[in-house]
């Protein structure tokens, strides 16, 4: 059963937030952090991309690095840019993407659950990430960044949420670059909070959505502070991470799409000969083709576009993993066809996230940067739980969230 409680979050005053509050550190690179954060001072990228403020070039792991993020942080709170709450809170997110909005109950999540399979992976970590991750939790002694979890709906828990929505929020604001809104509420009052610790250790399981580097990096870190702590209870801050908890039917994955240097030595002729093995293969012209269901895929081939439909057979709808559209994908036209074995260090492949839509696509093959493009359906919801419950593990860049958490709202302290 989940455990969860409330925490003391450090936030920054309403007046701020705006300041404060940035993308995540792992959705842009250095240069663009550095741009964003030009004359703002309290931009949370001093803390999370500290290396904004060292000479370009600068290695972000280089030890005065992480130093340097530890200083901020310090000085963020000294000049009362984030300021923690005196008492033990829950806290309700709203993001609101193209009129649709989804709403998280921000709440510290148990370390123990992470290790014993009750908050569910369906991604491997890369342990050098694990590790940048884990030093900038260890240093700030802080989970400075949420991770982004579902649960099972659960009809009582949208009540009390909704109670706390229909109040004025604590923070409002639409981000500037996406356009999307973030809305944010305290729950503060006993009855709730209580309810709310009840009700989620009714759930079997919770679901890392996006996060998985930073959920094992805030996980082990916490396992690291009660194996050094001679005097460990159980209940100390550290056994807690920060988590953005989403009912699962809310939540939408995006298509995640890929795009390849050359056809492994095939005219464009041979490879939609090649694809006629396993694939019904349509020619769509000029115009745009997204794919219209499960097994359907767009292909971007030499300024035109193709419907590519899976034939019965080729994939088996009663296995989690063979059932997916990037198994199908990889198995039949990536390592088949164009010897592409590991998604993973592969350099001929790159992936696109479905947010930068087809067009992005069709930009990077027409540039002559890329000979083809490849639009797969996006996974659902459904599918990632049924993985992660009969513990497998998907492939490599198989989900994109959109809208991601924006960073700053609120900080969980791991004392």
């Amino acid at each position: 059963m989940a455990v969860i409680k409330p925490f003391k979050g450090v936030r920054p005053p309403k007046s701020m937030v705006e300041e404060v509050a940035s993308r995540p550190y792992d959705v842009l690179n250095s240069e663009e952090a550095r741009e964003e954060a030009k004359g703002n001072e309290k931009s949370l990228y001093h803390i999370i991309k500290p290396e904004i403020d060292f000479p370009v070039g600068t290695d972000e792991h280089d030890p005065a690095v992480y130093d340097k993020a530890v200083e901020n942080f310090k000085m963020f709170q000294e000049k009362g840019w984030l300021v923690q709450d005196d008492k033990e809170n829950y806290y309700v997110y709203a993001q609101t993407m193209n009129g649709k909005t989804q709403y998280g109950l921000v709440v510290g999540a148990y370390v123990p659950d992470y290790m014993n399979g009750v908050i569910k992976k369906h991604e491997l970590t890369r342990r050098d990430k694990e590790e940048d991750r884990m030093k900038h939790v260890r240093v700030n002694n802080a989970n400075i960044e949420p991770v982004f979890f579902a649960y099972p709906d659960n009809a009582e828990l949208d009540t009390i949420v909704a109670k706390y929505t229909s109040r004025t929020p604590e923070y409002d604001f639409i981000a500037p670059g996406d356009g999307f809104g973030h809305t944010f509420w305290v729950i503060d009052e006993k009855e709730d909070i209580d309810r709310i610790t009840a009700l989620f250790a009714d759930m079997p399981a919770l679901y890392i959505a996006d996060g998985h580097h930073r959920s094992a990096a805030a996980a082990l870190v916490g396992a690291e502070k009660a194996s050094q702590n001679p005097n460990h209870k159980g209940d100390e801050e550290y056994n807690y991470f920060m988590a953005v908890c989403f009912p699962a039917s809310q939540l939408t994955i995006i298509d995640y799409n890929r795009v390849v240097k050359d056809l492994n030595g095939l005219t464009a002729e041979q490879f939609l000969k090649a694809l006629d093995k396993d694939f019904i293969v349509e020619e769509k012209g000029e115009t745009i083709y997204k794919p219209s269901s499960l097994h359907n895929f767009s292909l971007y081939l030499a300024g035109k576009w193709y419907s590519l439909t899976a034939k019965p057979g080729t994939y088996d709808d009663n296995d989690p993993i063979g059932v997916l559209d990037v198994t199908i994908s990889s198995n039949l036209i990536l390592d088949e066809i164009l010897g592409i074995k590991d998604l993973r260090s592969d350099k001929r492949i790159d992936f696109v996230g479905g947010i930068r839509g087809l067009e992005e696509l069709k930009r990077r093959v027409d540039s002559g940067e890329m000979a083809m493009a490849l639009a797969l359906y996006p996974v659902s919801m459904k599918q990632l739980m049924d993985i992660a419950d009969t513990g497998n593990i998907m492939p490599p860049k198989t989900t994109w969230f959109e809208p991601k958490l924006r960073s700053g709202l609120v900080i969980h302290k791991l004392e």
